[in-house]
């Protein structure tokens, strides 16, 4: 496949971004990871791809007669599932480095260690009570099934943002392997997540972008502040606490 085949391109890359944002049995050789950052516009449509699955498992568990708050609870176990939890080791990890530590260095070092403090601890905990709450609220709602696979897009939109804005903030990981995307890349994943968004919930979906961006700024600025640049953990605290704030937006609309 010659490297101009924008359409082999593509679609080499959405198997990129969902062999590596989730656990889904996608056999990929290790050459098709080479295109690393330049496969990050991709992100959202793996995130669409995990907003289905959890759509599906939600119809299911609807369609069985359970009620919204246990149905919720299924969801949240196949986000969960078919992601590995990646995202949340990633908002547990840096929770733990940016308010366990007092240096940089020693921020970095908590954020590589494999134990969870109690930071980390108290971080996911919130986070999941706020993603059951929301997504409670949201499968009782008109759409709401829809809306599940655009927030799953736009909380992935920001990553590559991230990877592109902030230099990286040590010398290994998953985020350095990966490299720092190009501005047209970052740009044409926002479009992508924008219009998966738009097509499963409407112009509602411009006000969620916002939303989106300001939490991605957010975690960016404070990743600056503690660590001077980004890892493979901000991005995944960041893919979270998009989501958390998306689906709290759209439980009280």
């Amino acid at each position: 496949m010659h490297e101009n085949d924008t359409a082999g391109t593509a679609l080499r890359d959405m198997a990129v971004a969902v062999g590596l944002l989730t656990r889904l049995p996608l056999r990929l050789s290790d050459g098709a990871y080479a295109r690393g950052a330049r496969a990050a516009w991709a992100y959202p449509l793996a995130g669409g791809i995990v907003g289905a699955v959890a759509a599906v498992v939600a119809a299911v568990a609807l369609w069985l007669g359970l009620s919204v708050e246990p149905a919720a609870l299924l969801v949240l176990l196949a986000l969960v599932m078919v992601t590995g939890a990646m995202h949340e080791d990633g908002l547990a990890d840096s929770a733990d480095g940016f308010w366990g530590g007092w240096t940089r260095e020693r921020r970095l070092e908590i954020m590589k260690d494999s134990h969870i403090g109690s930071y980390g601890v108290i971080a996911l905990i919130l986070s999941l009570a706020a993603r059951w709450w929301g997504l409670s609220v949201l499968l009782g709602q008109d759409g709401g099934l829809w809306a599940l696979v655009g927030v799953a897009a736009l909380s992935r939109a920001g990553m590559p943002v991230l990877m592109a804005w902030l230099p990286n903030a040590r010398d290994g990981g998953l985020s350095k392997a990966q490299g720092r995307p190009e501005a047209r890349v970052t740009l044409i994943g926002c479009g992508v997540a924008l219009a998966v968004a738009v097509l499963c919930t409407g112009w509602a979906a411009v006000g969620l972008a916002v939303l989106a961006a300001l939490a991605v700024a957010g975690v960016g600025l404070l990743a600056k502040a503690k660590i001077g640049g980004q890892t493979g953990d901000v991005l995944g605290a960041s893919q979270q606490v998009c989501e958390v704030v998306l689906l709290l937006a759209l439980s009280v609309s």
